[in-house]
């Protein structure tokens, strides 16, 4: 079922926006204003916004009038699908702007602290140094597992020793590395 035509009233008023008649503008708050304000409100589910969104919906009304069109609808129809549709992207603004703040705080979080990257770099380095001091057998083993990214299997099989002597030599490096690091004050824990 279609829409009823505008009033002779709605007309009028929009005729006297359109030659910029402040009163006219008066007029339309005075007759919608509690309606627009009430629907944006229970969109928003804040009374302070509501209000930031009246006025916009009437100061759009003041700028466009034209924007209404008698032969379309109801003014109330119009000021009502102009405050929904502020009210939602207001939401949809607010909705947004939390995320950014959540992502922000959650960036922040995760950024490390100095001391304790410091601390790594250090514990790295001295990690390294002391592969460096392992005997052959054991370093190429240890590089080829913790640097190069491969299984005990593969250790294995690049050497061409058996697989019990690959875990031996992973075993037997980590226990001389963090031996090592223990001596000189550093925590290292292995598996």
């Amino acid at each position: 079922m279609a829409e009823p035509q505008s009033t002779a009233w709605e007309q009028a008023v929009r005729t006297r926006l359109l030659k910029r008649d402040e009163t006219a503008l008066v007029d339309l708050y005075d007759q919608f204003g509690s309606f627009v304000f009430g629907l944006a409100a229970r969109v928003i589910g804040d009374r302070r916004a509501g209000e930031d969104v009246t006025q916009d919906v009437f100061l759009y009304v003041w700028e466009h009038p034209e924007a209404f069109e008698p032969e379309r609808g109801r003014l109330r129809t119009f000021l009502g699908t102009l405050a929904h549709r502020r009210s939602v992207d207001y939401v949809r603004r607010e909705e947004a702007r939390r995320r950014r703040g959540e992502r922000d705080a959650a960036m922040q979080a995760s950024v490390p602290d100095v001391d304790e990257m410091a601390m790594a770099l250090v514990a790295a380095e001295r990690v390294r140094a002391e592969v460096e001091n392992l005997p052959a057998e054991q370093r190429e083993a240890i590089e080829l597992a913790y640097f190069g990214g491969r299984t005990y299997r593969q250790v294995a099989d690049e050497l061409g020793i058996p697989e019990g002597t690959a875990k031996s030599r992973l075993r037997l490096g980590l226990r001389r590395i963090a031996d090592a690091l223990e001596a000189n004050g550093v925590e290292w824990a292995w598996s």
